[in-house]
């Protein structure tokens, strides 16, 4: 059971990965659908900023998922 549920999780993680790094792209991305310039330096506030620490969470679940599949397989 846990070699199927794995591999199904790591998909799951991929999309969301994706999705979220793509939402991160300058000048496309939720910056300028709020407001955003193109300001030099800026700091992350808001939506953008919990889009950022959620890219971090998923890409840490996604490397310890893909660790005990290689571990367990």
């Amino acid at each position: 059971m846990k070699q199927l549920i794995l591999p199904i999780i790591q998909m799951i993680l991929s999309v969301l990965l994706i999705v979220s790094i793509l939402l991160q792209q300058r000048g496309s991305g939720l910056g300028m659908a709020f407001g955003g310039g193109n300001d030099v330096f800026r700091t992350k506030r808001g939506v953008e900023k919990i889009l950022h620490y959620a890219t971090i969470g998923i890409a840490i679940l996604f490397f310890v998922n893909a660790l005990l599949t290689v571990l367990l397989a």
